[in-house]
């Protein structure tokens, strides 16, 4: 019989609702539960795409003879880490301050109040049985013990970030030394040979390189872009990006972006967008174009729902194999590609026993397209016809394979993230495409998981239903995305939107401090109207998705600039004052903060671009790199402060460039308001 998670929508869940084990989703009935037959909880939390939670699932959650110990002496709780964040971060932090490395699936032991005194990751099905009868052998015999230690660990959750890390209310320092401090932070844990950070396996992590990208546009540092380079054409050029299909996989198990463990996040890809549009507006490479729009074409053919918004994941595994839906044996590569094989498994690093285990072979190079034509001495254009159409034949073949499986929930937070990468990459390639995407999105975030009673956001949307009040990730990302699309687009009920969002956030997740502490201006993670859990946190540190405070600070410098808000950024600056020590100290997890560091180094531009040719300014001024900059315009009039009283020069489009409010003369061409910016 199926457990309590088939009346789940979350694909996680309805994946473990046949299992033998008596399954509760998070939520009142079976905390209630718990009390009432004083019994420990047992919460296992991950997500539709971990590989080692459905090992786990296989060798013990499925087996009669581990349920039966499960079911009789705790309650059982599954959670998708992805819908709901909120008890993922506390019971991982709890685990973590237990002094174990955190990670999932992650199995944490619980009293029947709900405080952790216990947790575990992966554990084959031996040892897990064995842990289940210490539990339970400790909760009858010692069970003062675990209370105590349990409050102890809640104690611990509960500390403020300003008892945690020492914060202060302090003034913000925007200087050249600092930023040099916090490069450095950075730049020494980077590697220099094969790009990434120095160790194994490797992530994307695109704030890092977002943050170089703003340090190399303060100080002109060639290293730092140096790095960037190295990082994205390893990437694009890797296993981790699928080089027949487009789109990145979550991270690769090696040092060497070879081997990847082969799921696509949504969160990934919206952010590598966005990072390969910014980095070909400064470089000009043709690779990172590539990536941007077999990316995006990716995304549209595989994740895109009907109604606009986009679905979360896709599986590492198919037929329950890692990877077998990416890559091939090499008589199946011979036998495809026949007279071309040769070049093409040159190129791709190919060999005859495979160049990965069990016979497979992932494609994977470090050579870019002119390199190799050159070695080869052939003409670029004649390259780029023959991997045409040998991708063009890999293709065909894997398309008629068994898919890997599908999360088609969709998260505000993590659409918001592709609606940024949407909006950047039309803001810098100018296609049409890019937009009407960005916009269908844009669509579906605001009518499908808005709360139209009171304007809060949902987190979590499948089949028509959307539910779970929003976290500040959500606001974060979405607020971020709609700024990107109103200057993209000069639509301004976008900056509407993102500024009543705006406002609900400071609303409902504003610290106005308890008795005897002193308000704080961090957001919380969670909204006060929503479900109280054992701790109500803040999110700091960057992570592959960036805090969601970092976000917020962004969004109400941008916010302050575009609607005059001068106490959006005071709140910012109150923001950055407190953290600021411990970016100082820990840098290199805490790039998203450091990136808002670099862009104060030097007044933010604000541009006004006023008359009938207002998006094609636009796009001239977008396809270059000049990221510490907002910009807003009319063809007409508008009420926009930066724009109230601007108007053409003799019915020529006018641009007016700012700097803290002061501006300088209008000029008519896009020439001349590079040497005001430059």
């Amino acid at each position: 019989m199926p457990n309590q998670l088939q009346y789940e929508t979350s694909p996680y869940l309805l994946q473990h609702a046949h299992n033998p084990v008596d399954w509760y989703p998070w939520g009142d009935e079976a905390l209630t539960k718990a009390i009432e037959e004083n019994k420990p909880i047992l919460v296992s939390i991950g997500y539709s795409a971990c590989h080692w939670c459905h090992v786990m699932e296989r060798e013990s959650f499925e087996k009669e003879s581990v349920a039966q110990v499960m079911n009789d002496h705790f309650v059982c709780i599954k959670v998708d880490r992805e819908e709901r964040p909120d008890v993922d971060a506390i019971y991982m932090d709890a685990v973590q301050a237990m002094g174990v490395q955190g990670g999932w699936p992650l199995n944490v032991f619980l009293m029947p109040d709900a405080k952790p005194f216990y947790g575990v990751t992966y554990l084959p099905t031996r040892n897990w049985v064995n842990l289940l009868d210490s539990i339970r052998q400790a909760f009858q015999d010692h069970r003062d013990d675990l209370a105590k230690s349990a409050e102890g660990f809640a104690t611990e959750l509960n500390l403020s970030d300003a008892e945690r890390y020492g914060l202060k209310p302090a003034d913000p320092l925007f200087s050249a030394e600092l930023l040099e401090v916090l490069y450095r932070k950075v730049a020494v844990k980077a590697d220099d040979e094969k790009g990434g950070m120095r160790r194994a396996p490797k992530f994307p992590m695109p704030s890092i390189w977002r943050f170089l990208l703003r340090y190399y546009d303060a100080t002109g540092n060639d290293a730092a872009l140096h790095q960037v380079r190295l990082t994205l054409d390893r990437m694009a050029l890797g296993g981790i990006y699928d080089q027949l299909g487009g789109g990145f996989a979550r991270y690769s198990t090696d040092g060497d972006w070879f081997a990847p463990h082969f799921e696509k996040m949504l969160y990934d890809n919206g952010q590598l967008l966005a990072l390969y549009a910014e980095a070909y507006s400064l470089t000009k490479s043709p690779l990172y174009k590539q990536v941007v729009y077999q990316t995006i074409s990716f995304a549209q053919r595989e994740l895109l729902s009907q109604e606009g918004g986009f679905y979360s994941a896709l599986d590492a595994d198919s037929e329950g194999v890692e990877g077998k839906f990416y890559t091939f044996n090499t008589p199946e590569l011979k036998e495809i590609l026949g007279d071309e094989y040769g070049w093409f498994a040159d190129l791709y690093n190919l060999t005859e026993a495979g160049n990965w285990e069990h016979g497979r072979n992932i494609l994977h190079r470090t050579e870019t397209d002119e390199s190799f034509a050159d070695r080869m001495g052939w003409a670029l254009p004649d390259l780029e016809l023959r991997l045409a159409a040998t991708h063009t034949r890999l293709w065909r073949v894997r398309e008629e394979r068994i898919r890997p499986g599908l999360d088609d929930k969709m998260l505000a937070s993590w659409n918001g993230l592709m609606l940024k990468g949407l909006a950047t990459a039309y803001r810098v390639f100018a296609e049409p495409e890019f937009l009407t995407l960005a916009i269908r999105l844009a669509f579906f975030l605001l009518k499908k998981m808005r709360d139209t009673r009171n304007g809060r956001l949902w987190h979590t949307y499948k089949l028509g239903r959307a539910r779970q009040a929003g976290f500040l990730e959500d606001y974060a990302a979405v607020i971020d995305g709609l700024l990107a699309l109103y200057q993209a687009t000069f639509t301004e009920s976008w900056l509407m939107e993102a500024d009543q969002l705006m406002q609900y956030v400071l609303a409902n997740f504003s610290d106005s401090g308890s008795a005897g502490t002193e308000p704080d201006p961090m957001f919380f993670f969670t909204d006060k109207n929503g479900e109280e859990l054992i701790a109500r946190r803040k999110e700091l540190f960057d992570n592959v998705i960036p805090s969601s405070n970092s976000m917020m600070v962004e969004n109400l410098y941008a916010l302050s600039l575009l609607l005059e808000r001068p106490d959006y950024a005071e709140r910012g600056d109150q923001m950055l004052g407190r953290v600021q020590p411990l970016v100082q100290q820990n840098a290199d997890y805490l790039t998203n903060w450091a990136s808002q560091f670099a862009l104060r180094v030097r007044p933010t531009a604000e541009i006004a671009v006023v008359g009938p040719e207002a998006d094609t300014y636009r796009e001239a001024l977008d396809a270059e790199f000049y990221p510490n900059k907002v910009i807003c315009g009319t063809v007409d009039t508008s009420t926009l402060p930066l724009l109230e009283h601007r108007v053409p020069i003799d019915g020529k489009t006018a641009v007016y460039v700012c700097y803290n409010r002061a501006c300088q003369l209008p000029v008519t061409r896009v020439a001349d308001v590079w040497k005001l910016l430059r």
